[in-house]
């Protein structure tokens, strides 16, 4: 329950400030906010922390906290703010409706590489689906995954017409929680120019590389291909942790 509040602190704070609601690009202290929540002062100091580490906002010692202008300038499609990492949850665009239109859906022997990453056996099976996203019917991404039987045996092709992480976080209580991910720029392949509209002269965002469950467990193999006019990720370091 904890857990649920100060996330949902932090997504009504992050809806305000692309609503530019506070005064001078700053917030309101900590007391007066977990006051105004309604939430005890760690469940807001959590949420702040959160925001922080996404370099949405930032402390000045002794001044307070404010809100930092280059997240409004330049804001990411690519937001994580549910309990998953999956792209359903994660690939906001104001206004518009995300839908998925399944292209594949497979039974394949895990290839050398395969077993590797997903540290499973070369004999043991794995679905491979590949999935077109679409933004109010525009295409905007190929997702081509591949995930071990064992973890998900009951797959099947209606489930990959929705969200396959939050499936398995409503019927199996596992999450996804982490990745590593490999992001480049690629010149579009004939695949990438029919589905994604692209011109032959245009590039494509590649997204490659692997979920983990909560518990540690490598679940997917992920390869993303994005239409280029959508490929915006932002990063945010702070070396002082």
């Amino acid at each position: 329950m904890t857990d649920f509040v100060y996330r949902a602190v932090m997504r009504d704070i992050k809806q305000n400030i692309l609503a530019q609601k506070y005064e001078d690009m700053r917030l309101p202290d900590e007391r007066s906010l977990a006051s105004h929540y309604q939430v005890s002062r760690s469940s807001m100091k959590r949420a702040l922390e959160l925001l922080a580490q996404q370099g949405i906002i930032f402390k000045k010692r002794g001044s307070g906290t404010f809100i930092n202008p280059l997240y409004l300038k330049n804001q990411a499609l690519f937001r994580y703010e549910g309990s998953n990492l999956g792209l359903t949850d994660s690939f906001k665009v104001p206004g518009k409706k995300q839908q998925i239109k399944l292209l594949e859906f497979k039974v394949i022997n895990a290839s050398k590489e395969l077993a590797q990453d997903l540290f499973i056996n070369e004999a043991d099976f794995v679905y491979q689906f590949k999935r077109l996203r679409l933004l109010d019917n525009q295409p905007f991404l190929i997702e081509t995954g591949y995930l071990p039987i064992k973890i998900v045996p009951e797959l099947t092709p209606e489930i990959l017409k929705d969200s396959l992480f939050n499936y398995l976080e409503d019927t199996q209580n596992k999450t996804v929680t982490r990745s590593f991910l490999n992001i480049t720029v690629e010149p579009s392949n004939s695949e990438d120019q029919s589905e994604l509209d692209l011109q032959t002269n245009e590039p494509v965002g590649v997204m490659e590389g692997i979920f983990f469950l909560d518990d540690g467990t490598p679940f997917e193999v992920s390869n993303m291909r994005i239409h280029y006019k959508y490929m915006r990720y932002n990063s945010f370091v702070n070396l002082n942790q």
